[in-house]
């Protein structure tokens, strides 16, 4: 999955520009949801834009087809961007005065995500006064303009009132919600937060990992443009929207989870703490006894078997660690066959399971070593894509 954006298509001659809206951005790796005025379907057919976007087009608000989720909120709540285009003078006054009887300015009054306004119309109403403050109204609101430009408009006049080329839309959006998209284009499998291992049918082992190190590093990949498959164990913080989520929970879920989806990924970050042992015998019933000894067996070496197997894709693992932390990193980063190793000593205050700094030492298998300060997780998420990038 992916970042969204919402795009709003209104009753104007160039609606039929927005499908060259949808389509630039779907091959940006956007996710595109469209919603239309019922004006606008006299221009462009839903099924076009259904097509363009491979997503169900909303017109209706009382849509007996809807999706059992309130829609305008659902939309509202899932884009990262909103924009308007074509906006006609009409849904231009209605939103400056906050009106809101149909899908598209429902919607817009309910999101939360910058909205982005693509004025078309007749030189003639682009001038008059109420439109040209209704614009002025919107700016001051937060609401973005992407201005109209000037040319031979469809009504045969000549003046400003054209919408602005779908080219420039996208362009502007695309730097805004993906500014460092050095990732676009890439797939990267991320392992987030502990795995459990049943010990009887209420109990079981498992660790402190929380998985924010690994929702940090997948909204890093999402942040500059690249795609996410999130395999995710026992975590204590919400996953990211816009990301694929493959939820496992043991140690053997986790491998063959991972060896499932090694194919469709560029880069494999290994960032779950998964446990390194099992109890042989897995009791059906809870256990009641007044002493309880456990036989327990090793788990299978995900980060190993990934190396094993992954040519000429990046693979890059966590070590935690209580001693020797270079030594011993350094040597997981040999055994296991990966490209890069985050170390850190879990013992040192900011570095431990459930915080939202780590400090940390990146080893390289160039033979580069950069020890780290103290940072916020989502902070030392972006320094691990850099590292990985420089030994493209």
């Amino acid at each position: 999955m992916k970042k969204t954006v919402i795009l709003g298509v209104t009753g104007c001659i160039a609606a039929y520009k927005s499908c060259e809206i949808v389509s630039r951005f779907i091959k940006l790796g956007y996710d595109v949801r469209v919603i239309m005025t019922v004006n606008a379907t006299e221009f462009v057919s839903k099924l076009s834009f259904e097509t363009l976007s491979n997503n169900r087009v909303v017109v209706e608000t009382f849509d007996p087809n809807r999706e059992f989720e309130t829609e305008h909120i659902s939309y509202a709540k899932l884009a990262s961007a909103f924009v308007i285009a074509p906006a006609t003078a009409n849904v231009i006054g209605k939103i400056a005065n906050g009106i809101a009887d149909d899908m598209l300015t429902t919607t817009v009054m309910a999101t939360q995500a910058p909205v982005f306004i693509c004025p078309a119309m007749n030189t003639n109403m682009y001038n008059n006064p109420t439109v040209t403050k209704n614009i002025e109204t919107l700016k001051e609101k937060g609401y973005i303009i992407i201005d109209s430009t000037e040319g031979r408009l469809a009504c045969g006049d000549i003046g400003k009132g054209k919408m602005a080329e779908p080219v420039d839309i996208v362009e502007m959006i695309d730097k805004l919600l993906t500014p460092k998209p050095d990732f676009r284009g890439k797939t990267v499998l991320i392992t987030a937060g502990a795995t459990i291992e049943p010990i009887d049918a209420v109990r079981y082992i498992t660790n402190h990992s929380s998985g924010k190190m690994g929702v940090a590093l997948a909204e890093a990949v999402l942040d500059r443009g690249g795609n996410v498959i999130l395999v995710a164990g026992n975590t204590s913080v919400p996953l990211p929207k816009g990301v694929t989520v493959v939820k496992v929970k043991t140690t053997r879920d986790m491998l063959e989870a991972v060896t499932e989806k090694l194919n469709d990924s560029d880069v494999i970050i290994k960032c779950a703490a998964p446990a390194d042992y099992r109890p042989k015998e897995v009791a059906a019933q809870k256990i009641k006894s007044e002493v309880l000894n456990l036989e327990l067996v090793k788990n299978p070496d995900i980060a190993k078997a990934v190396g094993n197997v992954k040519g000429d894709k990046k693979l890059v693992i966590f070590a935690a660690e209580t001693n020797d932390l270079i030594e011993n990193a350094s040597g997981k980063l040999m055994n296991k066959g990966a490209d890069i190793v985050v170390a850190n000593d879990v013992t040192k205050e900011g570095a431990g399971f459930g915080t939202d700094t780590n400090i940390a030492t990146i080893i390289r298998k160039d033979g580069v070593i950069k020890p780290l300060e103290k940072m916020p997780k989502r902070e030392l998420a972006d320094v691990i894509l850099d590292n990985i990038l420089e030994l493209e």
